[in-house]
């Protein structure tokens, strides 16, 4: 997969050099370019944003500069004309629609991603209508610029990719992945500070630990997300276990252990 980032913060993409994401950059599966915008600047300030029409605080980043790089890096005859399309063009904004575990499986199976990291008050809209493909939020806050959010969803993306995680089976396993939030987790020792893992996970009965993880999954997902359940396709064996926990179909907050723990 090729990303290129447009920021005038390159610097600021920095940890996109460590971990998982170094990691599949240094084997060759990520292609990551980082581009200041300020280089497509035309002035000698380098000027990249002025003030907003209609009045009110901020400044609003310029057009040209933004449809200059976009024309160069993704428009017709980029960077990279073997890649035979123009990539997919992601602007992180407050004002997009929520990103998600869904999406992000979305864009691991994309070839090409541009990611546009606003500052101030945002990119004049004229480039967002002609350029981008998507407008995205990491959540319900606003953040200095887009860089973070583009760092978020990128490691998210990046784990999803053929050959980046060691063990294929835990991405499946996710959060997120089958609707629900993920089970509680264990290792060595056994028993630390009087705690003890649950027996049922050193029992070796790989059934009773499937069925024991779906529960507890459930129930925190019930307890700390039960917006999530709406979108789940209920057994009656799940239905039975919120019951037995005083709660309905959809979760409810009174009552449920914060950790999701069932019966061992």
């Amino acid at each position: 997969m090729r990303v290129d980032v447009i920021t005038i913060f390159p610097e600021y993409l920095s940890p996109l050099d460590l971990s998982l994401v170094g990691r599949a950059r240094a084997r060759g599966i990520l292609d990551v370019h980082l581009h200041d915008l300020r280089q497509w600047a035309s002035d000698v300030h380098r000027t990249v944003d002025d003030a907003p029409y209609g009045g009110g605080p901020g400044m609003v980043m310029r057009p040209e500069p933004w449809w200059a790089a976009l024309t160069e890096i993704g428009g017709a005859g980029g960077p990279d004309p073997a890649m035979g399309r123009r990539p997919r063009i992601i602007v992180p904004t407050p004002v997009g629609r929520p990103f998600t575990q869904a999406y992000a499986a979305r864009l691991a199976d994309e070839p090409w991603l541009v990611f546009c990291c606003g500052r101030y008050e945002g990119i004049d809209t004229r480039v967002i209508e002609e350029w981008a493909d998507d407008e995205i939020s990491i959540g319900d806050y606003v953040l200095a610029g887009g860089e973070v959010a583009t760092l978020v969803m990128l490691e998210a993306v990046t784990r999803l990719l053929p050959g980046v995680v060691g063990n294929a089976e835990s991405v499946v396993d996710d959060s997120f992945a089958s609707g629900l939030l993920e089970a509680p987790v264990y290792t060595r020792p056994p028993v630390w500070q009087g705690h003890e893992v649950p027996a049922v996970l050193r029992s070796g009965d790989h059934g009773a630990i499937g069925r024991w993880r779906r529960d507890t999954a459930l129930l925190r997902t019930a307890h700390r997300r039960p917006d999530l359940l709406e979108a789940v396709d209920l057994t009656e064996h799940d239905r039975a276990i919120c019951a037995e926990h005083g709660m309905g179909d959809h979760g409810t907050a009174g009552g449920a252990d914060p950790n999701g723990r069932v019966a061992q």
